[in-house]
């Protein structure tokens, strides 16, 4: 699973070689970004390429960072035209490498004028626009991007707010650029750029955080509703906490400044993703209006901001590629996502984003779920990081038995279990805090910076803060099969995983502000099944009562014990059942039949929800206690029940 291992001294070397933003070409490529047909679902880019007479191949990007698949947007490129002083020149995309162009550069010329268009369907709206820079990049092929010199301009439509990390040229800060207007960047290269992407919009904000901290912390804001995008006082509050906890949590920063890019849209659609400098994060359009919006997304925040350590700046060998069209290889993204995930959720809740209670309410489900998950008993953790890119998306339907992109909570278990142990064998003195001193804040501060790591240097800084077999440790948890949950740090924290009849505060708040959406209901630790509002059967577990019963993803649920399928007919019919040994009766239709299932399941409801144990360490609460004094909230919020 490791082969990609390779001696420190070489991640150094890397380390200096990224560090230096060398370029092939004498000028760097200009290419003008132009938003302002956005609310048609189109960006068009002017691209000139420095260029020799001859054959030329260029190519736009397919394995995107962070997104652990080829998500490159080839398909959605349009209208492409290649000219040289003014004249059209012919191009052939070739025949194996979908992504490439080539062109035969006429004698003579020095630039290579391009035009081309993209078709956006997601992640824009009639009043913001997200620019994701592959959608309209267009640069050499076989050249590591990160040697390729690049100016980016940008043109949105009159009187949008802009939010980035790029700097523009000449001037310290962002201007909103006046109708028409072009504003141009200072020049980077193709891999900076690629990361760093623009939110732009109507209803624009603007939020400095931490003030105290350098470099530069801003929470850029866009919403479709001119009220969603000024964020409460109290959430504000709590993300500039998040900016004082990870500083002291990370003791280094590898970015110039940092940009939060927050779209609220209920069109624009969901996102988080990592990158350098900043973090493009979406949500519905109430998703910080209120308590149990923020809840729901109470870790996204955190999470995506801990990749700038984890992921960005530090990133397994074999996910870094020099260019975007050699395949990523996944086999370490359980600490790519994973330890981001523990660490994400720990921060939040150390920042105020939730409560310790929250936190736990939260961290509860997620282990239930990984502990129902029964394709743990076929494919290991580690299979799911190799198998990421084929387990990404995709329908629900037989998910469980399937597994998916486990590696994210699988890893979050891991690395409470590696928590706990650190305090338990150092009698609470050091924990993986320490870990993430060494680990994390290799070289220090600098400016945007990719050092690989691979499973022997985790095992070396591990033993660093307290030594142990952890490669055993390690290697059992991830490269096993594991038929049940790894809830070792769960129980050496303190607490333990048990069922009750109700679900927690913190579930019945998430489900509440879910409920709009026209969410269904979840029985999954009962009935074994997942079910939509209108009755569609999402997903049912394997083996589990509604299996036994022969029922299956994609059916819809007409009726339950002779009434008219609604959540609470489902719910009331699992207490009725209770105790008894009279079967749960559903209608069910499946494509154009209609046929009687009977469900044999008689022990109630069951909810997750961790529950202290009396007499041990309360480990769990140490880990989610702020190492910083938080800022005061504006209102009160997030008391504990």
């Amino acid at each position: 699973m490791h082969k990609f291992r390779f001696p420190a001294r070489l991640g150094a070397l890397a380390l200096c070689a990224l560090a230096s933003f060398a370029v092939a070409q004498k000028a760097p490529i200009q290419i003008t970004a132009d938003l302002t047909d956005a609310p048609r679902k189109l960006y068009h880019a002017e691209v000139d390429i420095p260029v020799t007479g001859g054959p030329v191949t260029l190519t736009t990007p397919q394995w995107i960072p962070g997104n652990h698949r080829p998500t490159g947007p080839a398909e959605d490129i349009t209208g492409v035209v290649f000219t040289v002083d003014g004249k059209p020149v012919e191009w052939r995309r070739d025949d194996v490498d979908l992504y490439q162009f080539h062109v035969n550069v006429p004698k003579g010329a020095t630039t290579l004028h391009a035009h081309l268009d993209c078709i956006v369907l997601a992640r824009v709206t009639q009043k913001m626009a997200v620019l994701e820079w592959e959608k309209l990049l267009l640069y050499p092929a076989h050249t590591p991007v990160r040697d390729i010199a690049i100016q980016p301009s940008l043109k949105v439509p009159a009187g949008w707010g802009v939010g980035t990390a790029l700097q523009p040229e000449g001037s310290s800060s962002w201007p909103v650029p006046a109708a028409g207007s072009t504003t141009k960047f200072a020049v980077t290269n193709v891999e900076q750029l690629q990361d760093s992407p623009i939110i732009a919009g109507q209803y624009f904000h603007e939020f400095p955080l931490a003030p105290e901290i350098k470099p530069a912390h801003y929470l850029d804001v866009v919403s479709d509703d001119p009220e969603d995008s000024k964020m409460r006082p109290a959430t504000l509050a709590e993300v500039s906490n998040l900016v004082r906890e990870a500083d002291s949590l990370y003791a280094s920063h590898h970015y110039n400044v940092y940009h939060f890019l927050l779209t609220l849209s209920d069109i624009a659609g969901g996102e988080g993703l990592e990158h350098g400098q900043s973090s493009d994060n979406g949500v519905g359009e109430k998703g910080f209006a209120d308590d149990a919006h923020q809840l729901a997304e109470s870790d996204l925040l955190s999470h995506e901001f801990t990749h700038s350590w984890n992921g960005k700046y530090r990133r397994p060998v074999g996910l870094y590629q020099p260019d975007f069209a050699t395949m990523q290889q996944g086999a370490l993204l359980w600490v790519y996502e994973g330890m981001t995930q523990y660490l994400g959720n720990v921060l939040a809740a150390r920042a105020g984003l939730k409560s310790q209670t929250q936190y736990r309410d939260l961290l509860a489900a997620s282990a239930a779920s990984l502990d129902y998950r029964v394709g743990r008993e076929w494919r290991s953790t580690g299979d799911t990081a190799i198998s990421a890119s084929i387990l990404r998306g995709g329908n629900p339907a037989w998910s469980n038995w399937k597994r998916g992109q486990d590696y994210y909570q699988e890893g979050e278990l891991l690395w409470l279990d590696a928590d706990t142990l650190i305090r338990k064998l150092t009698d609470n003195k050091k924990s993986l805090d320490d870990f993430q001193k060494i680990f994390l804040a290799k070289g220090g501060n600098t400016g945007p910076l990719i050092v690989t790591y691979n499973f022997d240097e985790l095992v070396t800084d591990l033993n660093q803060v307290a030594p142990y077999d952890w490669a055993k440790f390690l290697h059992d948890r991830v490269d096993h099969i594991n038929p049940r949950a790894d809830l070792e740090g769960i129980e050496r924290g303190g607490y333990k995983l048990v069922y009750k009849d109700k679900p927690s505060a913190s579930s019945r708040m998430v489900a509440a502000a879910f409920a709009r959406f026209g969410f269904g209901i979840d029985v999954w630790y009962s009935l074994g099944l997942r079910i939509g509002g209108e009755g569609t059967i999402s997903d049912v577990r394997w083996n589990g009562p509604a299996d036994k019963a022969r029922l299956a993803p994609g059916y819809k649920v007409l009726a339950v014990n002779g009434r008219t399928f609604s959540p609470d007919a489902l719910k009331n019919a699992i207490d009725a059942a209770k105790g008894t040994s009279e079967p749960i009766h559903l209608v069910v239709q499946s494509e154009s039949y209609v046929n009687n299932f009977d469900i044999d399941y008689h022990d109630g409801e069951r909810y997750p929800v961790l529950e202290r144990v009396e007499g041990t360490p309360a480990y769990l609460d140490d880990i989610t206690k702020p190492l910083t004094t938080p800022e005061k909230p504006a209102e009160n919020k997030k008391a504990d029940e």
